[in-house]
């Protein structure tokens, strides 16, 4: 039934401004805004909606966006300096990357709390 679809996946957060400046500035993905939501224009062509919901809004507790690099601490340094705070989970070290087996991960939230990730791709760790 949906497969010529183009499915996509949408998160809300509390203040679309705030997301924009991150999400476009801090984080360099390209963004638009349509209607009072964002689009944010990953690579691969398929966009992901990010929605208002004001006061109402519950920050995801679960990584909702992952972002696949080829140099982790190069990633994870970049994003420190553009203010990003790594969340020092259990078996992640003091860089704020876990190595706790499984790709070499980082989480980090956007300013509506929401989980994101920051990983090394497997072709690159190995």
């Amino acid at each position: 039934m949906f497969e010529n679809t183009k499915a996509f996946s949408g998160f809300s957060v509390d203040d679309i401004p705030a997301a924009k400046q991150f999400y476009s500035q801090v984080l360099g993905v390209p963004v638009t805004e349509t209607n009072g939501m964002l689009h944010l224009h990953v690579a691969g062509g398929t966009d992901i909606l990010v929605y208002p919901k004001g006061p109402a809004h519950k920050p995801a507790t679960f990584t909702i966006l992952n972002f696949p690099v080829a140099d982790i601490e190069a990633a994870v340094k970049g994003l420190k300096e553009r203010g990003v705070a790594f969340e020092q989970l259990p078996g992640v070290g003091e860089d704020g990357i876990s190595r706790a087996g499984g790709p070499l991960i980082a989480w980090f939230k956007d300013p509506a709390g929401n989980w994101l990730s920051v990983l090394q791709e497997a072709e690159a760790a190995e």
